[in-house]
């Protein structure tokens, strides 16, 4: 990571609250792979990509808030506002909003996660001025009407009932209750049917109002851009929209904290008329700024990462017990988890659960050889490169970056940090992750003797 010093100055301090300040925080080759940030009176922050090699541009907006900023109450408003968003401003309706992008080919969507929330629209690079036009207006002049909450709450309901209908994706949901109880990282994104139901327009907006100011957001941009053109850009949409009216405003920080995770041995079953049962073993991990999350890294990918992954081999190769079979690290500001993730028969879920909770405690407590740490540090290293080979990956990156750390990491100096994870690195984290007792998140038809067996799985 590099930087450079401001690039905007001023002769007295009343110019200098006024004044864009502007860094180069990674200088790329030839233009190529730079990263600029600008960060404008009012506290809102641009941060761009360059590749002049490529035709389309991926541009976001980022807010700092996500279903862990909610009340009990306001369970679900975070995704319920992110579909609002779309429903219509002073300027456009929710038609004129998608016909927008869909006249010129371009993908618009967005994402709310546990810690934030996305909005972004992928096009041409020549139709990157639509774009930034069309998502800053939705972000500052949504109008969040009555009916527009009223209708689509319906649509969130379904999202509701969909998901549900999914084992395999609510038994994370039902993990993350596991882990953290009914605190908002315990809570589903989606909120409940009866949070939705709850939710007014009233209540919606003043969350709106709380959230979306300039100092809870951070703009990206990647691909055949010009940093100076999308900041003149974003400044005069902002700037339209009075959004920028406090200059002396300055962004909020990356979340911080310390939480420690007191779940061992937790288990909770959902009972389910499915084909399969969905089984998530899993203990606390480390947090997002943790420095041996590298080291956790290659140490996931050893153990369910890949078809060459032990619990892969293990569960699905030599014994054909399970089709999906993979780990995964999921970490937040202050804490984070380690799962590992399965389907299978019901009749099978016994030997599945013993088989991986002998190779977690195996690695834990033996490591793994070097062979396999090198072989997950080649697969970690190339599959974090492929990951970036689009114009939105690479926005996802500079814009989760500059939220969640506040800082830019060249793809070479996260390889070089991958490089550099050593074998004793790898068995340290396993001794402390792996080597906690875990919890266990079932859904399935699980009989009575079997629901107290799972039980003994985790002790």
């Amino acid at each position: 990571m590099t930087s450079s010093s401001s690039t905007a100055t001023a002769r007295t301090s009343s110019e200098a609250r006024a004044v864009a300040r502007t860094q180069t925080l990674i200088k790329g080759t030839d233009g190529t792979g730079t990263v600029r940030r600008t960060t404008l009176p009012g506290g809102l922050r641009i941060v761009t990509e360059t590749l002049p090699s490529v035709r389309s541009a991926t541009f976001g907006i980022w807010a700092h808030v996500g279903s862990r900023d909610e009340t009990p109450a306001l369970n679900g408003a975070t995704h319920y506002l992110e579909h609002l968003l779309f429903k219509g401003t002073q300027k456009r309706s929710a038609l004129d909003i998608s016909a927008a992008l869909d006249a010129v080919g371009g993908e618009m969507n967005a994402f709310t996660a546990k810690e934030y929330t996305c909005y972004y629209a992928r096009v041409l690079d020549a139709d990157l001025p639509l774009a930034i036009d069309v998502v800053c207006d939705m972000l500052t002049g949504s109008l969040i009407l009555e009916e527009d909450v009223n209708v689509e709450r319906g649509a969130i309901l379904e999202e509701i009932a969909m998901t549900e209908d999914d084992p395999g994706d609510c038994v994370h949901d039902l993990f993350a209750h596991t882990m953290f109880g009914d605190n908002p990282l315990g809570r589903p994104v989606l909120g409940t049917v009866d949070t939705v139901n709850a939710l007014t327009a009233d209540r919606i907006r003043r969350f709106y109002k709380k959230h979306y100011d300039p100092t809870h957001l951070v703009v990206a941009c990647a691909g055949n851009v010009d940093h100076q053109k999308v900041v003149r850009q974003v400044r005069a949409a902002f700037e339209k929209s009075g959004a920028l009216r406090d200059p002396d405003a300055v962004p909020v920080a990356p979340r911080g904290g310390s939480r420690t995770l007191r779940t061992a041995g937790r288990v909770e079953l959902l009972g389910r008329k499915t084909e399969q049962a969905h089984v998530v073993l899993g203990m606390p991990g480390l947090s997002r700024t943790d420095d041996r999350r590298w080291a956790l890294g290659v140490l996931n990918t050893a153990l369910g990462g890949g078809m060459s992954s032990r619990l892969f081999q293990e569960v699905r190769e030599k014994r054909g017990l399970a089709y999906s079979v993979y780990s995964y690290t999921s970490g937040f500001a202050d804490c984070g988890l380690f799962g590992v993730y399965a389907g299978c028969r019901p009749s099978q879920v016994h030997d599945v659960l013993k088989i991986c909770r002998d190779e977690l405690d195996q690695v834990a407590q033996h490591g793994l050889p070097d062979d396999e740490i090198d072989r997950a540090i080649g697969q970690l290293k190339g599959s974090t490169v492929l990951g970036l080979e689009d114009t939105g990956a690479l926005m996802n990156r500079i814009g989760k970056s500059e939220l969640c750390w506040g800082e830019q990491m060249s793809v070479d100096d996260m390889l070089s940090r991958i490089a550099a994870v050593t074998p004793d690195d790898v068995r340290a984290v396993a001794r402390e992750v792996l080597g906690r007792r875990p919890s266990l998140s079932v859904i399935g038809p699980l009989k009575d003797k079997q629901a107290a067996r799972l039980h003994d799985a985790v002790a």
